[in-house]
């Protein structure tokens, strides 16, 4: 494997391990694997495989639509997450594979069923409810035209390679709104090659969130209904298919001196467009009366700083064995909401108040441990 084609399977790697591609964080990786030759043709299909556990902290995550009054009167959005993740990524002859499986465990401020708010129960009356868990997992394959069509024709100036990409998000949440989604991706990734064994990726995709669970709109919680108009018979709705743009970057911090040659940056954004009506296909009445459209998503971590620690402490052998890192996330219009409007949501309904919940800016720190 050539030192390009190496440099391009990475690039997706980093893409997916730094957090969320889209409704979630992921796993929080952001190294590359050590180098592989191109094999010979009787040695195995994958040329690289590499597993990692992580754990991370979010200071400052957002649930939207679960929020608090301060004793002064003004509004809490925030609560801190634990996230637990395992990820896997290999390289074989046509491509890349990722997969990724995380938990993330909230404070209380954004509580587990029976609350629907903090400290109080879907019926209003009070209750101490622990902080909500998700389980959020990904998968995202590539297939390389270089390797598809066995050419370098795709491969020019910066450019390293183009690639076919294809995916899939699934989550579970302990919360009452329960939400279940289920989203595919298939489109294009472009690879480019940065200084210092850097890269940059861009991924025009088509993105389907063909299916999602929201209790509150489920037959039977605010009376009977008529289902289809008023409310869903299981709560689940299938969003409009619409665009997506995953890019990332990673590079090795070469320029610093031999002696402090532990660390690399790298980042990674995403656009999700609007897919439709918060509430469709609910119209006229009841939770479709107050539907809004959704809005285009921006899911970003602008920068990380990732410290080699296991290089620093025993040698360039056990470079990335043990990575420490710290980052910057910015989530703009959660899940597609308008931070701006969703009355109920991320405004107080009646007053239009900000319940500072839909839009996320936070600190994020972890560890990463190779095995």
């Amino acid at each position: 494997m050539s030192d390009r084609r190496y440099n391009s399977a990475t690039a997706l790697f980093s893409l997916l391990a730094l957090a969320a591609v889209n409704n979630a964080s992921a796993a929080d990786l952001s190294i590359i694997p050590a180098k592989a030759s191109k094999p010979p043709a009787d040695l195995p299909l994958f040329l690289v495989t590499d597993n990692r556990v992580t754990f991370s902290y979010i200071f400052s995550g957002t649930d939207p639509g679960v929020w608090s009054r301060r004793p002064d009167g003004s509004i809490s959005g925030k609560t801190e997450k634990q996230v637990y993740s395992f990820t896997h990524f290999d390289i074989w002859a046509y491509g890349t594979n990722f997969f990724t499986i995380s938990m993330f465990k909230s404070g209380r401020n954004d509580p587990a069923s029976p609350c629907v708010a903090p400290g109080v129960s879907i019926t209003g009356g009070a209750a101490d409810c622990a902080g909500a868990s998700e389980v959020y997992g990904l998968f995202r394959s590539t297939f390389g035209w270089n390797e598809l069509f066995n050419t370098k024709a795709f491969t020019m100036g910066p450019l390293n390679n183009i690639s076919f990409e294809v995916g899939m998000d699934a989550n579970t949440d302990n919360t009452f709104l329960a939400p279940a989604k289920r989203d595919v991706v298939a489109g294009l990734q472009f690879a480019f090659d940065l200084p210092y064994k850097g890269y940059f990726n861009v991924a025009p995709l088509a993105y389907w969130e063909f299916s999602n669970h929201n209790a509150f709109t489920q037959c039977g919680l605010f009376g009977p209904g008529v289902a289809g108009v008023t409310c869903l018979r299981d709560g689940n709705t299938s969003y409009k298919p619409t665009w997506a743009i995953e890019t990332n970057y990673y590079m090795d911090l070469g320029f610093l001196p031999e002696s402090m040659q532990f660390f690399s940056i790298s980042g990674r954004a995403g656009w999700y467009g609007s897919k439709g009506d918060l509430s469709s296909p609910l119209v006229g009445l009841g939770i479709g009366s107050n539907s809004t459209a959704t809005k285009i998503e921006f899911n970003s971590e602008p920068i990380r700083l990732t410290f080699d620690a296991s290089k620093a402490v025993w040698g360039p052998k056990y470079s990335h064995l043990v990575d420490v890192w710290v980052a910057y996330r910015y989530w703009q219009n959660k899940f597609g909401l308008d931070h701006n409007a969703s009355p109920g949501v991320c405004t107080i309904a009646g007053t239009g108040q900000s319940t500072n919940s839909c839009t996320e800016s936070s600190l994020y720190s972890g560890i990463t441990v190779k095995f």
